[in-house]
């Protein structure tokens, strides 16, 4: 069998573990896929940004940020939903901070991982349900989660927003104080390929997405989920039964047209796509059934 490989992003984060336990146990390989896999603390714009250079022919990305992307030109398209439930973003201020409540955060200085981030957009859907103008909100690019706090440190952002179980340590360490949540209207992470890769290798796709729903089925009925989680990610294991039940992996390859619309729909009323095209012409449908 001639393998064949796959260079595939993904954020350092809980959600992803079902990828690192398939790469250990030679899952991909017995299909004859290299799986190259790269953490990504930057997030969804850094991803996006190296589907764009080639950099990475797969990425698991939180379902706006490459919704954005794709509507911007980036030449890949959505393959499957990863995780179905939605993002849980915990709203995040220093601990020392005067602002209590997150309706005293508008037009506060946002810290986010860069533009065109989760923590961007999440910042303007957040926004939008609070009843602000966006726009009024001041941006400051961090990076990933440890710009975050030396921006805190250094009184050069107010607020943070990302997801609530991955910064809950720093919450009960007495760092970040959580003001709020805000949860994502919509499937929190997705896989995308780059169009190349889709017209050259679609069989190869197609294995590796049967091999990661095979893989995200056996960690939602591990037992042991939860306690691996804490264990990874420093957390209380209370924190991530709680996480761990509220996540529901994908365990088929699809991607609803009507979820779709809704996040086009969003990200144009927020200003940051100036197109709403057809759902449908940023998904490439591998299954042969037509999504709904």
């Amino acid at each position: 069998m001639n393998s064949i490989t796959l260079k595939i992003g993904g954020v350092p984060e809980h959600f992803n573990i079902p990828w690192h336990q398939a790469i250990e146990q030679g899952l991909f390989q017995q299909q004859g896929l290299e799986i190259k896999w790269q953490d990504y603390p930057g997030g969804t714009g850094a991803m996006a940004k190296d589907l764009r250079s080639s950099d990475l022919d797969v990425a698991v990305l939180l379902t706006e940020g490459i919704v954005a992307d794709i509507v911007k030109g980036n030449p890949s398209k959505i393959i499957s939903v990863y995780v179905a439930s939605p993002l849980i973003w915990g709203i995040h201020v220093p601990a020392h901070s005067n602002l209590q409540d997150v309706n005293e955060l508008e037009a506060k200085r946002y810290a986010i991982s860069r533009l065109g981030s989760g923590s961007h957009l999440m910042a303007f859907v957040n926004a939008q349900q609070q009843g602000w103008a966006p726009s009024k909100l001041e941006l400051i690019t961090v990076g990933d989660i440890n710009g975050a706090r030396q921006a805190f440190l250094n009184n050069e952002a107010d607020v943070f927003m990302w997801e609530k179980f991955m910064t809950k340590p720093l919450v009960d360490s007495g760092e970040f104080r959580r003001v709020g949540e805000c949860p994502t209207p919509w499937p929190c992470f997705v896989i995308a390929a780059r169009q190349e890769i889709i017209d050259n290798h679609t069989p190869a796709l197609q294995q590796l997405l049967a091999v990661i729903h095979q893989a995200n089925q056996a960690f939602m009925q591990n037992p042991a989920a939860p306690q691996l989680v804490a264990e990874k990610f420093n957390l209380q294991p209370e924190d991530a039964a709680t996480w761990f039940a509220a996540t529901q992996w994908a365990t088929e390859a699809t991607v609803p047209l009507d979820m779709m619309e809704t996040v086009i729909d969003t990200l144009h009323s927020l200003k940051i796509i100036s197109e709403k095209p057809k759902a449908a012409s940023l998904v490439a449908n591998l299954t042969g059934v037509q999504p709904s």
